[in-house]
């Protein structure tokens, strides 16, 4: 789980993210994000409608999943960025998360947020 310091409160930040941010969208998840200069990290917030699964335990689960993944990416965010995921298949509880991991880094490397490594 991501520290508190990097979740976001209230509704006003996600509107703020939904209108300005960068969409990146893949076959799992959509990924919205917007520079934010006023903080000194990054914020995320993942979104799972009931759309997605009726169950309240696997769409926590979907967000547990996503918080870890961008936990694990977190040294290589540079600037700070205000990060929502939309979560819009359900498949997503069975990814595995070796997968689920690269998808996440490739989606935030898209976006712009993640620094490109030269190897």
């Amino acid at each position: 789980m991501i520290s508190r310091e990097h979740r976001f409160h209230g509704y006003g930040s996600l509107r703020y993210v939904y209108r300005n941010g960068v969409t990146v969208r893949g076959p799992l998840f959509s990924l919205k994000a917007a520079p934010n200069p006023k903080r000194k990290g990054y914020r995320l917030a993942v979104v799972v409608s009931r759309k997605v699964h009726k169950s309240a335990v696997a769409r926590n689960r979907l967000r547990r999943r996503l918080y870890e993944a961008v936990r694990a990416l977190e040294d290589s965010i540079v600037h700070p960025y205000d990060i929502v995921i939309t979560v819009f298949q359900d498949s997503l509880v069975d990814e595995p998360p070796i997968s689920l991991s690269k998808q996440v880094k490739r989606q935030l490397t898209q976006a712009g947020v993640l620094v490109k490594l030269v190897r």
